[in-house]
């Protein structure tokens, strides 16, 4: 790793490496959500998660699942861009549902849109198989430092 590459703040990390920092991975719910992290860095966080065991009674992707998962990737790419030196913390979360999806895998992407001292904002897609919207949801984190967590 060149200075250059260290020293940029959204610089990639590994799957691994990111899951390593954490001290419980990505947490109980993300492993019973089925979620699988592709990729990650504080630009953008990329994840996959099973419809089935996710769904509401009538049998769709419940809108929970989908926040869950876009909570997750902002949470992800926030604590990469706070790492080493401040813990991130969700503040405010919202969701909009355009489409079922029934079957398969959906994927999110997350996009960073505001990566700042004392905040983070990303936006985050979710689409289905075939690449169709199921949700878009916009999640923002606060950045704390360390020192205020007993972890």
């Amino acid at each position: 790793m060149t200075d250059e590459t260290a020293a940029s703040p959204t610089a990639p990390l590994s799957v691994d490496e990111v899951l390593a920092g954490m001290p419980a991975g990505m947490g109980a719910l993300s492993d019973k959500m089925g979620i699988t992290l592709l990729e990650v860095s504080a630009d953008r966080v990329v994840a996959t998660m099973p419809v089935e065991g996710n769904t509401q009674p009538y049998g769709l992707l419940h809108g929970g699942a989908s926040v869950v998962l876009a909570e997750t990737l902002g949470s992800m790419g926030s604590a990469v861009h706070a790492h080493p030196d401040k813990l991130s913390v969700g503040v405010d979360i919202n969701a909009t549902h355009h489409r079922a999806a029934t079957d398969g895998i959906v994927t999110g992407v997350a996009t960073a849109v505001h990566l700042g001292r004392s905040m983070t904002t990303y936006d985050v897609v979710i689409t289905d198989e075939r690449g169709k919207r199921v949700c878009t949801s916009r999640i923002t984190c606060s950045l704390i430092p360390r020192e205020r967590f007993s972890l």
